[in-house]
């Protein structure tokens, strides 16, 4: 049963974007085309160009920001202001997903690539806030972004997360090799099911799925 895999758990970690909203509303298009528009002025090239060159550092970096600063010495803090700087009404409240998250036993925290100011305005629109016990942002890990594991280990041990006794939900599939390798329990939140050894669940539901933990 799905329950008794979790009955150890008592470290909760949860990425932000299309995993604690359902990518159903499109928020993370608003920050393409933002991230897009900025590479156009960081770079000096064209849209169409530019779009290319941020999914090609997403691919290889793990984040277009990484590449960004590997390839091109961009200050990270100008860049997470100006993406960030989006439309939240599209989000809604969801009090059952609080309750559900609410009762896990143990520690609940929120680990993005993003910003953890932008992560407190996703969880405040949907009635999110106050019920994690801490929020992490790629500021926290030195800018460096999952799936780096070292990345994961600088948050991890901030947070002093025990991995042993933890599980992981992640909508990006390559942002759960290095908690499975360090011994939590992973869970896929996603339309679709991709089979991974380091993948020990898929969800397309994150409500549904927590609700069968509870």
């Amino acid at each position: 049963m799905v329950k008794s895999s979790f009955k150890h758990v008592r470290h909760w970690v949860f990425d932000l974007d299309n995993t604690l909203y359902s990518p159903a509303v499109r928020l993370f298009d608003q920050i393409e085309v933002r991230m897009t528009r900025f590479v156009m002025e960081a770079v000096g090239i064209d849209h169409d160009d530019a779009n290319k060159l941020r999914l090609d550092y997403w691919k290889t970096y793990g984040t277009t920001l990484a590449g960004l600063m590997r390839e091109h010495d961009v200050d990270p803090a100008p860049y997470l202001h100006h993406v960030h700087d989006i439309d939240f009404s599209v989000l809604s409240e969801d009090p059952y997903l609080a309750s559900l998250i609410s009762d896990l036993p143990g520690r609940k925290i929120v680990y993005t690539n993003g910003s953890a100011p932008y992560a407190e305005n996703v969880l405040k629109a949907r009635g999110l806030g106050g019920i994690f016990d801490a929020v992490y942002g790629v500021e926290h890990a030195e800018f460096l972004p999952k799936p780096e594991r070292t990345a994961f280990e600088k948050i991890f041990g901030r947070d002093g997360t025990d991995t042993r006794t933890a599980a992981m939900f992640e909508d990006d599939p390559r942002n759960l090799a290095a908690p499975h390798a360090m011994g939590m329990r992973t869970v896929h939140v996603a339309p679709d099911a991709i089979e991974a050894d380091h993948i020990h669940h898929h969800t397309s539901e994150l409500s549904e799925f927590l609700a069968r933990l509870t």
